[in-house]
């Protein structure tokens, strides 16, 4: 069974018009430029995430895990054109998860018990940038080889959420 998200940390997306690509290439293609980065104790896999509800299709997504860090990239057909996205979150376990659903202290009570520190911060900033650098590195490869111009270095920046603004 897959570790769930608890936290979302970061994410980043892009649609690239007029460009088609196989999903499992892609995988394949990230796979290798994630392997080739000799990152330790990366787990990587397929995960199934439905699109809606408990009827609605199911999306395969390459994921990549260190630790309780989750890396979950998604690149897909869209229209005339492809998509790339990911997500980068952290599973806590259970109890956390709980305890975060815990209307008005439930945060408090995880800072308390379970500090951000700047350890877990730079290692998943690290981790962010490592994968990213993969997807990035890929994107550039298969966007070449068709003639589509290359991202700009906006266009590069992953959005990161309120948990790295703290």
């Amino acid at each position: 069974m897959a570790r769930k998200v608890s936290l979302i940390l970061s994410h980043w997306y892009h649609l690239f018009e007029n460009l088609q690509e196989s999903s499992q290439r892609f995988y394949s293609l990230l796979e290798e430029a994630i392997d080739k980065r000799q990152v330790e104790k990366l787990d990587l896999s397929r995960v199934d995430y439905r699109e809606g509800g408990i009827f609605s299709d199911k999306r395969e997504y390459f994921r990549v895990r260190r630790h309780e860090h989750i890396f979950d990239v998604c690149a897909a057909p869209f229209g005339n054109g492809y998509f790339v996205s990911w997500w980068l979150g952290e599973s806590m376990g259970p109890f956390w998860t709980m305890l975060l659903k815990i209307p008005l202290i439930g945060g408090m009570l995880v800072r308390m018990f379970r500090p951000t520190t700047y350890y877990r911060h730079d290692s998943a900033l690290m981790f962010q940038q490592s994968v990213h650098h993969s997807v990035l590195e890929v994107v550039d490869q298969i966007t070449k080889g068709v003639g589509i111009r290359a991202l700009s270095e906006s266009e590069k920046k992953p959005i990161l959420s309120s948990f790295f603004k703290q």
